[in-house]
Parts: C-alpha cells; sequence; structure tokens
C-alpha cells in the first residue's frame, strides 16, 4: 500500500473555519478524505496522519501517527471546497528532511530548484494530496515544520465574491492552467492556507507526465 495522507492537526476553533463556509461534523473539516482535525493543543498546523507507513512518532519533527486503510468521510462545503491540494512543509536543511522522509518510506518523487532563489522544493503524492517540502532561508534552525496548505475549490471567482477582503488577489498558480488566492490572515487562521481552481482533466492528447504529476 502507497503512503497516503488522512488526517492534518490544526489548532484553529471550529468556528474559525466554519465561518469561511466549510462543514465541520463533529470538529473536523473533511475534504476528498482528508481530516482536518480542529482545536488540537499548540498552533497551526501541529501534526499529521499517514496510512501505508510503518510506525513512527516523528519525521524530523513532524509529529506523525501511523492511521489504517479505511476511506475517509466527505462533506459538502458551503464556500466550494471539494479537495486538499497540497500540504506544504518548510525546512532549513532540505537534504537533512528529505533524508528523514525516505526512512519514513516517503522518497520524494521529484526535485525542483526555485529560479533566482537558491532553494529547493521537493513533492511526493500522498494519496489524494500531495506533499511539498521546502527549503527557506528564512526558517530558524531546528526541526522541519508544517507551514500550510492549499484547498481546491470549485469556483474560485465564486469564493473570491463570498470572501471578500479575506482572500487576496487570484493570481495563475504555479501549474499550468490553474489559479490561486492565498487566505489573508485577518481571516484568523493559525496556517497558511490558499485556494485553487480544480485539476483541468487531462483531453486523449495530451502528454503524460505533465509537471502536475508526482507519484
Amino acid at each position: 500500500m502507497s503512503a497516503a495522507l488522512s488526517a492534518l492537526d490544526i489548532s484553529d476553533a471550529a468556528e474559525s473555519w466554519a465561518a469561511l463556509g466549510f462543514e465541520i461534523p463533529e470538529g473536523s473539516v473533511w475534504l476528498d478524505g482528508v481530516e482536518l482535525r480542529l482545536e488540537r493543543p499548540g498552533h497551526g498546523i501541529v501534526g499529521w496522519s499517514l496510512a501505508g507507513i510503518d510506525p513512527v512518532a516523528e519525521i524530523d519533527g513532524l509529529a506523525t501517527e501511523v492511521a489504517g486503510s479505511e476511506p475517509g468521510a466527505e462533506a459538502s462545503h458551503q464556500n466550494g471546497a471539494i479537495g486538499l491540494d497540497h500540504v506544504v512543509v518548510v525546512t532549513p536543511d532540505f537534504d537533512r528532511t528529505a533524508s528523514a522522509l525516505a526512512g519514513a518510506g516517503l522518497e520524494l518523487r521529484r526535485v525542483r530548484e526555485v529560479p533566482n532563489a537558491g532553494i529547493r522544493q521537493g513533492f511526493r503524492r500522498l494519496g489524494p494530496a500531495i506533499l511539498e517540502l521546502v527549503e527557506a532561508r528564512d526558517v530558524p534552525a531546528g526541526p522541519a515544520r508544517f507551514w500550510g496548505l492549499v484547498v481546491v475549490v470549485r469556483d474560485l471567482d465564486s469564493l473570491a465574491e463570498r470572501l471578500g477582503e479575506l482572500l487576496g488577489q487570484i493570481k495563475p498558480a504555479a501549474q499550468p492552467g490553474r489559479r490561486i488566492a492565498t487566505l489573508r490572515s485577518s481571516a484568523g487562521l493559525t496556517p497558511a492556507v490558499a485556494f485553487m481552481d480544480p485539476e483541468a482533466q487531462p483531453t486523449s492528447s495530451a502528454k503524460r507526465g505533465s509537471s502536475r504529476t508526482v507519484a
């Protein structure tokens, strides 16, 4: 069984997410089978649950729980959220964190240099979402930490109308043909959160192995 993201533990109050149009049955936000478990001790994203890996308590400082393989729940959200595109982890030492991930069975499938920034990004698919590891110069020395997540919505323009000044400008995303908008800190969430268009369905003539594909 391949490793898959089952849940993220987040410190935010449920009311903060509900105010943005998320449905929260029993204290969790469900996004295409991934559970965002709210009101957890700490600040921001404080841990994750992964299925398909051997038991481990942490991965380079990332609090880790091993989940079962049962399918997650579904929910319909007023804001049109339909899934989790990726979760972002930042590290001051890319090689160290990448090695720790590989040791837990989570080898990065793609690594790229960020032009003119002198940093690296690494990617790996974890079931319904992608892990993005970012080497960041402004991260204090120490272990890796969770930074944020990107939610997929059916209609980004409608969401922008709904959230108004809480949502930043819609811009082209790194993935060709998609757009993204970042939630402003005034929305009251502790992790960095952005919203993105759905991934375009490939046509029969599309080439395999696009820039979005991460095994």
